[in-house]
């Protein structure tokens, strides 16, 4: 089974800056990663990214051929027909590259600011996509028949649905659409999600969903003795936010050689039936050099995993 290989974005000390974002996926699309991924966060310091399909827009002026992917487009907060423009003018400036990871949103200043009751996300998520989907098809927006201009280049952009907890996998399996798990949740929590999600397509009647998808913090280590060291820094520097104190490493990242990583990649095939793996290279613990090692190697044994 092939896994695809997908890298997400990282703030240098310059912030989110057009010419970096470009020269990352371009050189993500020069070693042979398959996709470029950014997620959306608000009201934080310089590495919130509120306008991901604006930062994504610079990607696809340097790129020809790697996915350009969002992890969380957040619909609730947004006008359904502004959004759609702007789904359907970035699927145009990459030539159809677009895949859209969509999003309910979890801070709660968020939807304060915004005016929205938290409790109504998920019944604005899905009226939202509703619009939005409609009007990407060409449909008629009002009683006088205008529709969407430009309409997208793909005939039916890749929709994949961000879903933290119960309700919300099986509202992605409801809609038929793969689901993206946190990257937090350990690989048994991923197994019990995935079959909640299949069950809720099965009971809606619709084809199953044969993409699955996982977020890891991933670092390749050189040899043993490199592994070992990485383990322990990680171990100790770069719990994922708001895990448990006790979280096994093991349980939100892919730490050490080629060939371990590998088996555990081949884990993740058996358990789960992984087809995409998109990897998080950056991380508090990890220096630079070393991020820029995994970043470097990483779609080379991905290649030598898939035969």
């Amino acid at each position: 089974m092939t896994i695809h290989l997908g890298i997400t974005g990282w703030t240098g000390r310059s912030g989110w800056r057009a010419n970096a974002i470009a020269e990352q996926a371009a050189k993500a699309e020069a070693l042979g990663y398959s996709s470029y991924w950014l997620p959306e966060n608000h009201l934080g310091d310089a590495r919130s990214i509120p306008a991901p399909l604006l930062l994504l827009a610079a990607a696809a002026a340097k790129t020809q051929r790697i996915q350009l992917a969002t992890t969380s487009y957040l619909l609730p907060i947004r006008d359904p027909i502004l959004a759609a423009e702007e789904i359907a003018v970035l699927d145009q400036l990459c030539d159809g590259r677009l895949l859209l990871g969509l999003g309910r949103g979890i801070q709660r200043d968020l939807f304060e600011l915004m005016g929205i009751d938290p409790a109504d996300k998920r019944r604005l998520f899905a009226e939202k996509l509703t619009s939005i989907r409609d009007a990407l098809d060409g449909k008629p927006l009002s009683e006088s028949g205008a529709t969407l201009g430009p309409l997208p280049v793909q005939p039916s952009i890749p929709l994949w649905v961000a879903a933290f907890g119960p309700l919300a996998q099986k509202q992605a399996g409801a809609l038929g659409f793969p689901y993206l798990a946190s990257p937090r949740e350990s690989l048994a929590a991923l197994s019990d999600n995935y079959r909640r999600h299949a069950d809720a397509v099965a009971e809606a009647g619709l084809t199953a969903v044969d993409t699955v998808p996982v977020m890891r913090v991933v670092v390749l280590a050189r040899d043993e003795t490199d592994a070992a060291k990485l383990r322990g820094t990680l171990a100790q520097a770069a719990p994922p936010a708001n895990a448990a104190p006790s979280v096994a490493l093991d349980d939100w990242a892919l730490v050490g050689t080629a060939d371990t990583v590998s088996g555990l990649l081949a884990d993740y095939q058996r358990t789960l039936g992984l087809t995409h793996l998109i990897a998080i290279v950056r991380t508090r613990g990890i220096s630079d050099a070393q991020a820029e090692f995994t970043f470097r190697e990483l779609p080379a044994v991905i290649a030598s995993h898939n035969g």
